[in-house]
């Protein structure tokens, strides 16, 4: 069974405050794109989860990004997030037949782009096929916050709005067309380290989630940008300029708006016409701003 895992953006994002848990509330629009990782799953005869990974930075072949100390390893064990959403499974419904997975990557690493979150929610909605387990997409929801506040979003996917720690969804109408620019530069943020540069009391200016909200059901695509807002984006691109830099390159070359999405320090530009966003991802590449450039479209 083949399993694409699509890639999000989010629209708008805001920290309404932290829990006693330790987590944090958030609101937030999240919306899917067309760049996805693959995931091929087959039922094999020796009991246990295999798991192979290719492409990003595998376990095979570690890389620092520049200027960070982090390293953007996609673990092939227990580390990863298909790893643990199919043991999750097998384990609850007691499954002894092996599982063999593999997992092409082609959502960039550590970008806030929830990479990983949308491979558990391929793995959790292949084998809940594949073994013809029944699960509603309610069901997979439930199971899938377990493993991280992103999964029930990845696997209901379009557009929505995420609320709590963002497992509560709400569907929301289908954006107007619209092209998709991403921009991922030569460094790493972990959510943590979001979290660390936000100071909630400093914040002067939150994104306005409910007129978005009435723009996306209206299909007005240019009021969805002007509405466009992320509380991270400030502090991050203070501590990594590159950030802004690839977001102006972009407005300056056709994009409606350009955002840094999630944690970051991916930047991602909303584009009406694809030969403009084709025309600026050359000009992104030529500068030298962005490790990565792909071209995309919200779906």
């Amino acid at each position: 069974m083949r399993c694409f895992a699509k890639a999000k953006i989010n629209l708008a994002l805001d920290v309404i405050g932290k829990r006693p848990d330790g987590y944090h509330d958030v609101r937030m629009i999240m919306q899917s794109v067309s760049l996805h990782d693959t995931l091929d799953l087959e039922i094999c005869p020796e009991p246990g989860i295999h798991l192979c990974v290719s492409g990003g930075s595998t376990s095979g072949e570690d890389t620092e990004e520049q200027g960070t100390g982090l390293l953007t390893v996609v673990p092939s064990d227990e580390k990863n997030l298909v790893y643990r959403a199919a043991a999750l499974l097998m384990d609850e419904f007691h499954i002894d037949k092996g599982i063999t997975a593999r997992l092409a990557k082609e959502i960039p690493v550590a970008a806030g782009m929830a990479g990983g979150s949308s491979d558990a929610a391929a793995a959790l909605v292949g084998l809940n096929n594949l073994f013809g387990l029944g699960l509603s997409c309610r069901e997979l929801m439930e199971r899938g916050v377990k493993i991280g506040a992103d999964v029930p979003y990845c696997i209901m996917g379009g557009t929505a709005l995420a609320e709590g720690i963002g497992e509560v969804l709400t569907p929301l109408p289908k954006l107007p067309e619209c092209f998709v620019l991403i921009g991922k530069p030569a460094v790493s943020v972990s959510t943590r380290e979001a979290y660390e540069n936000l100071d909630l009391s400093l914040l002067s200016e939150r994104p306005d989630i409910d007129g978005m909200i009435r723009a996306i059901r209206a299909g007005d695509i240019q009021d969805v940008c002007r509405k466009m807002k992320n509380v991270f984006e400030p502090g991050i691109e203070k501590k990594h300029p590159v950030i802004g830099r690839i977001r102006r390159l972009m407005e300056e070359n056709g994009a409606l708006k350009a955002m840094m999405s999630g944690s970051g320090p991916t930047v991602f530009g909303i584009f009406d016409d694809r030969r403009t966003m084709e025309a600026a991802g050359e000009r992104l590449s030529e500068s030298g701003l962005a490790q990565t450039v792909l071209a995309s479209e919200t779906c």
